[in-house]
């Protein structure tokens, strides 16, 4: 399995950050083509020592080059476009492939 961790940072209005998240920025991420799971933050990303991480989303798919496919396809490329219109705060992304254990 490979997972991208999008964690998006603390937005100056975190009302309109959710509202633009989940009216239009979801339904792109639910097109990319080999998406198996798409999980995303329900409170503000939490840590003991603090964090500058308001919320994130996990996409899931089979393998890293299904990961890669995915977002090197039209839809991933509207969906990375997309990011800049509702997280000016920025975003950090991480990609893993996993594996059971």
């Amino acid at each position: 399995m490979a997972k991208l961790i999008a964690l998006y940072r603390h937005p100056p209005d975190t009302a309109a950050f959710e509202s633009y998240y989940f009216s239009t920025h979801a339904a792109l991420v639910r097109k990319l083509p080999g998406l198996k799971r798409f999980e995303v933050s329900r409170r503000p990303v939490a840590s003991p020592q603090g964090t500058p991480y308001h919320f994130a989303a996990i996409m899931e798919f089979d393998s890293i080059e299904a990961l890669d496919a995915a977002m090197r396809s039209p839809e991933g490329q509207a969906a990375a476009a997309d990011v800049g219109r509702f997280a000016p705060a920025g975003t950090e992304v991480l990609v893993i492939d996993t594996k059971s254990i």
